[in-house]
């Protein structure tokens, strides 16, 4: 695929406007009432990376960046500061945080998973791209070791066990996260004199499925 693991600068993500977007069909009736669908499992995030742009040499860095990933060619790793992991924000991550899993004796392999509550209703989103030295996993509420226990593939966000967990046993994991995306342009407009006088540039980022 058409990725770089490299992550978008930090510093210039920080202060982008950005989140998840759904789409849904709506159908109005002869009737008055609605029918509402979506072709989307999963909701996709997008940002605008030029309102980080805070000097002459953050827009040099993001040029660079650019030409490096080819415009929209490569994909990125993205921090989206707003939710970026598995606690809260105001807390650090444990491996209590988010259950991924049940065991069933058999299964090996499982995927990080981050669970949206609201009420009786829940969203379970993926999580492909963890931050290397992040991920903490359990097995109820024993902690596991990594490289023992378990090994963990920073690129896919798939845990693999040593041993499969046993039937009901729940998989738990806690963990920092990257949004993969691309640039959703091919082009770049940037102006010394209008950057100067407050106006960034325009700058859209899209997430892409991996």
């Amino acid at each position: 695929m058409n990725f770089h693991e490299v992550r978008f600068p930090a510093s210039l993500s920080f202060g982008s406007v950005g989140g998840p977007e759904r789409r849904t069909e709506v159908v109005t009736l002869a009737n008055g009432f609605e029918e509402r669908n979506t072709p989307w499992a999963h909701s996709r995030r997008r940002y605008d990376a030029g309102l980080g742009m805070r000097s002459l040499d953050d827009i040099e860095t993001l040029i660079a960046f650019f030409e490096a990933r080819m415009g929209q060619m490569y994909g990125f790793r993205w921090k989206d500061w707003s939710d970026h992991k598995s606690s809260a924000a105001s807390v650090a991550p444990t491996f209590l945080d988010q259950v991924i899993g049940k065991g069933d004796g058999v299964q090996q392999t499982f995927g990080l998973l981050k669970t949206y509550r609201s009420g009786v209703h829940s969203y379970a989103r993926p999580i492909r791209k963890p931050v290397l030295g992040t991920v903490l996993v359990g097995l109820e509420n024993d902690a596991m070791q990594e490289g023992v226990d378990y090994e963990i593939d920073i690129n896919s966000g798939l845990i693999t066990f040593q041993h499969p967990p046993d039937i009901d046993v729940a998989v738990k994991a806690g963990f920092e996260f990257d949004v993969p995306v691309r640039f959703d342009a091919d082009r770049i407009q940037t102006s010394v004199a209008s950057f100067q006088a407050g106006d960034v540039p325009n700058v859209p980022v899209v997430e892409v499925r991996v």
